[in-house]
């Protein structure tokens, strides 16, 4: 081994060590302020739910990519097997914890649960921190940097387009993480901070939206619950106004559709606007839910003015601000002008919802517009299904086709109303 191997090593370690530390202090100070009650104004449900949210947000994650990385390098050592085992239980326990936390009905099961959860979180770093990074520092065989970095990938898997704890073959942690976000939520929203938690589960739908569909409908009911909770509104409205005519906007009427299909709609219409575009949402309830995950997945990157407000309908234009930077969950990549036709790139989203968002992007065209579809294989397939759906009503030009991508060009002719 070189000194530089050596060097990048004791970093790797540090760097170890260091997240430990913070990771137990957090767990500490919020376990203190759940027990002072001086500081709980009468009650305990907020820094319940704030011990909550921290694990499933960022120890419970942690704990996910300790097991696929470190741990498996210490189950490899014979006389380490016994204490990864019993670390992986704590895990377990830590999950069972952090579940009786979030279900408490009482101040006294809160507190007990709570000082639970912080002597064995206390005690779990110190036994990874004196029995399982020293070994594992010491073995030149083991590639420190490398598992430190697939640490990190793994801890931030709830963000990724592919479910990491599936391909691992792993215990369903999302639907854990997901579960305790909730629960967390609900306290918040019980403790009278309803904002606080509508944005708490826009974030936990972003994050599983793509990768685990289910889990992410699961949300937005919660959401739509949470949301009668809420007194203020997460982005700016603007005067109930009527839209002025000849705008050329297309309307998206989700009133027909299945609840748990809207969202998915309106997201998909939203990442086929270009820059300066705008498109009218017609529903039958007020979408405040919706705006909590517009506000969480596209922040600065939307307008929203209410264009009708109830009792039986809401309009609302959606728009993307002329010479916006779109975000990665965008269709339209960074920089494009206003004019130029966007891209939908559907090899982000599972296979089972690629063709929903395309019919949904076209149906959201205006006539003589148009995107470019981009996909990982020839989509003959969904040419045939335009061609029995909407004959002589689209565009369809190949501009790239293979090996590995294809682009054609989907519009709507002049003359070709939606």
């Amino acid at each position: 081994m070189t000194s530089t191997d050596t060097a990048a090593d004791a970093s790797a370690l540090q760097a170890m060590l260091a997240h430990h530390a913070a990771l137990a202090d957090g767990v500490a100070r919020r376990v203190a302020a759940l027990q002072a009650p001086a500081g709980n104004h009468g009650g305990c449900e907020t820094p319940a739910a704030e011990l909550v949210a921290y694990l499933a947000q960022e120890v419970l994650p942690h704990a996910m990519a300790e097991e696929h990385t470190l741990y498996q390098a210490a189950a490899g050592k014979t006389d380490l097997a016994e204490t990864v085992a019993g670390m992986v239980d704590e895990h377990r326990r830590l999950t069972a914890m952090a579940e009786r936390l979030a279900t408490a009905d009482d101040e006294t099961a809160a507190s007990q649960a709570a000082e639970a959860i912080g002597t064995l979180f206390a005690g779990h770093v110190a036994k990874e921190n004196e029995l399982i990074l020293p070994p594992l520092a010491a073995d030149p065989d083991v590639d420190v940097p490398g598992l430190l970095v697939q640490m990190h990938r793994l801890t931030e898997a709830a963000q990724d387009e592919t479910p990491v704890a599936d391909e691992l073959g792993a215990p369903d942690t999302e639907a854990s993480l997901i579960r305790l976000l909730l629960g967390a939520a609900t306290q918040l929203a019980d403790a009278g901070r309803g904002d606080g938690a509508c944005r708490l589960a826009a974030e936990a739908w972003v994050a599983v939206r793509l990768a685990r569909p289910e889990l992410a409908v699961r949300v937005t009911a919660a959401l739509h619950r949470l949301v009668r909770s809420a007194t203020s509104e997460p982005v700016t409205l603007s005067t109930v106004r009527k839209e002025p005519g000849g705008t050329g906007a297309a309307v998206l009427d989700v009133r027909a559709l299945a609840p748990a299909q809207r969202h998915e709609k309106i997201f998909a219409t939203y990442g086929a606007l270009g820059p300066g575009t705008a498109f009218i949402l017609v529903n039958d309830h007020d979408p405040k839910p919706l705006r909590y995950q517009f506000e969480a997945e596209h922040q600065g990157e939307f307008t929203w003015d209410v264009l009708e407000a109830g009792p039986t309908v809401w309009q609302v234009r959606i728009g993307r601000p002329a010479g916006q930077v779109a975000g990665e969950g965008s269709a339209v990549p960074a920089g494009t002008p206003t004019g130029v036709e966007p891209e939908l790139d559907v090899r982000r989203f599972p296979h089972g919802q690629r063709h929903d968002v395309i019919f949904t992007t076209f149906d959201a065209l205006v006539e003589g517009a148009g995107f470019i579809l981009v996909n990982d294989h020839d989509p003959k397939p969904l040419r045939y299904q335009f061609e029995a759906e909407h004959q002589g009503e689209f565009s369809w030009d190949y501009l790239e086709a293979g090996p590995t991508v294809w682009r054609v060009r989907i519009g709507r002719p002049a003359g070709v109303r939606p």
